[in-house]
């Protein structure tokens, strides 16, 4: 991939962030790279397309990021708990999927279709290390609602509340975790 591919999908990742897939043109993404809007088409013909694109490399990095973080910590409930908290304290403070997730039905069938694999990729990384997939959905859906709350009254503490109490009850059975890892 180009430098300027990369720069135009992080520009698009910007903006998803913040305002979802309607929440960029390609137009906005020129001026915040600094090239004519034909170079955006140039590289990613649809908007469609360059979102899906944006999506699939975020999955791509944040399985690579879970791997390497669940090397260090067995516990995959702090393992997700603190990587969306992380993102909660980033500049642009919502996971994109999370955003595009809660307008699923309204987004172009590739958009949504890499939405789905990033949240079956977290679910089936947590059950691998020993959730069972309830718990992982549970998981899944306490962080990022607690994500968007958090953001919507503009309290980090609210997400830190929520997750609390579900950090210390939840944790994976040992055995899980093993057979998990020797596959």
């Amino acid at each position: 991939m180009s430098d300027l591919a990369a720069a135009i999908m992080d520009a698009a990742e910007r903006r998803m962030r913040r305002g979802g897939f309607n929440g960029f043109s390609f137009r906005e993404i020129a001026a915040d790279v600094g090239v004519k809007s034909s170079s955006v088409h140039y590289h990613f013909p649809t908007k469609a397309g360059l979102a899906a694109a944006v999506i699939k490399r975020y999955t791509t990095e944040s399985a690579e990021m879970f791997e390497r973080e669940l090397a260090k910590e067995d516990n995959p409930v702090k393992v997700w708990v603190r990587a969306f908290r992380g993102t909660l304290h980033s500049p642009d403070r919502m996971c994109p999927c999370a955003v595009l997730g809660a307008s699923s039905e309204d987004l172009p069938p590739e958009v949504a279709a890499e939405v789905k694999r990033f949240f079956k990729m977290c679910q089936e990384k947590i059950v691998e290390h020993g959730l069972s997939p309830d718990e992982a959905t549970q998981l899944l859906s306490t962080i990022t609602g607690a994500l968007v709350v958090a953001n919507a009254v503009n309290d980090f503490s609210v997400y830190d509340n929520a997750t609390r109490e579900f950090s210390r009850n939840r944790k994976p059975a040992p055995v899980k975790a093993a057979a998990g890892r020797a596959k």
